[in-house]
């Protein structure tokens, strides 16, 4: 796992449970519940307990929980066994521990340095 100079400036523990759009800069770790958007510049840590249901924008990502919905890294996202991930991942570096479920598309490119979100309508 990288290491990082970065406190963790907010903590989501196992008996909590969050809805709604979080942004933050730094870190923050969920080893809750969270349902919504997750957009941060920072690092979000997702711990062994977390069932996160969101779409997630962030500069680094490390996963060790269960997320559903798609991943978006500007630098990287690390995941670390019993970690799950059901949607598509994005970022230039992408690492999966033996052990780790993933389904879904990965994609190793570098994000341009703001988050676009871009809807297509497909007939």
């Amino acid at each position: 796992m990288k290491k990082t100079k970065d406190q963790i400036n907010a903590f989501l523990g196992r008996d909590t449970e969050f809805k709604g759009k979080l942004s933050f800069t730094g870190v923050v770790r969920i080893d809750g519940v969270f349902k919504g958007e997750i957009v941060t510049e920072g690092t979000l840590i997702v711990g062994e307990t977390a069932n996160i249901q969101s779409e997630i924008h962030a500069s680094q990502i490390i996963i060790s929980g269960e997320v559903h919905g798609n991943i978006f890294a500007k630098d990287r996202i690390e995941m670390h066994s019993p970690g799950k991930v059901y949607g598509n991942m994005k970022a230039p570096t992408i690492t999966i521990d033996e052990g780790v479920t993933f389904d879904g598309n990965c994609q190793m490119k570098k994000q341009d340095d703001k988050f676009d979100i871009k809807v297509a309508v497909l007939p």
